[in-house]
């Protein structure tokens, strides 16, 4: 009975290991329609990443605009899914660049944490040398997941801003908060560690978060405000996938105040 236990624990966390980023990574794929057809004035434009991928991503650039906003989606679905961010913030004056990851929108590759750090200096990259943004006009939007991306790439390339929607402190954590009869973080080969990162930040930092969010403890985002020594917007009754916290009032001037807007 004890070999037949050990066969079926080797089994469970051998599974876990190796189709864990099925369970991270949840791209929704393409085709997608063209930005212009999405929001008035929108541009498809093409993000060339640091080992070669080409990636489709939509640009909305705002004339006069104030700051641009780049986001950093969450583990879920595609950039269309962020179009009523985008046209929340255009309206405020804001330019924003919608990105897809590597696996997701049809864009190619497989999802990392390792890739998602390369799509995202590829998105910088577009908005500084291509798109003509100055650095010092930049917010960045981290949206759960995506918090630890855009968290980890302000620690290298400091933004006007940081938001972070709903982050959590690790991935681990927030991993054995679902999975508790798991060694989850023996078994994650993808940190995503977001209170790290914003210790190190040298940038204003902003955490929006629902008290009812289901998927990232409040606890977790509350952390990581702390960590950041910044700002946080607290949304009562909020869950993690409400539209409140899509492009909800509180969180468009969130980022309106970090931009200086």
């Amino acid at each position: 009975m004890v070999a037949v236990a050990a066969i079926i624990v080797g089994v469970v966390f051998g599974g876990a290991f190796a189709f864990q980023r099925k369970l991270v990574y949840l791209p929704s794929g393409g085709p997608l329609p063209a930005a212009g057809e999405v929001l008035g004035g929108g541009r498809d434009v093409t993000l060339t990443t640091g080992d070669g991928l080409r990636l489709a991503a939509w640009h909305f650039p705002v004339d006069a605009a104030r700051a641009t906003v780049l986001v950093a989606p969450g583990n879920a679905g595609n950039r269309h899914l962020r179009v009523p961010l985008a046209r929340s913030l255009t309206a405020r004056g804001l330019s924003v660049l919608l990105i897809d990851y590597r696996g997701y929108g049809g864009n190619p590759g497989d999802p990392t944490e390792a890739g998602l750090a390369l799509d995202v200096r590829a998105a910088r990259d577009f908005l500084v040398r291509d798109a003509g943004v100055p650095p010092e006009r930049l917010v960045y939007f981290g949206e759960s997941l995506g918090a630890a991306v855009a968290a980890e790439l302000a620690v290298e390339h400091p933004p006007a801003g940081l938001l972070l929607r709903s982050p959590f402190t690790d991935l681990a954590s927030v991993g054995a908060h679902h999975y508790p009869f798991l060694p989850v973080r023996w078994l994650l080969r993808d940190e995503f560690p977001t209170e790290r990162h914003v210790a190190r930040v040298d940038a204003p930092v902003t955490v929006v978060y629902g008290t009812a969010d289901s998927i990232v403890p409040p606890e977790q985002s509350r952390a990581v405000a702390t960590a950041a020594g910044g700002r946080s917007v607290e949304v009562t009754g909020a869950d993690h996938n409400d539209r409140v916290l899509l492009d909800g009032t509180r969180l468009i001037e969130a980022v309106s105040d970090l931009a200086g807007t």
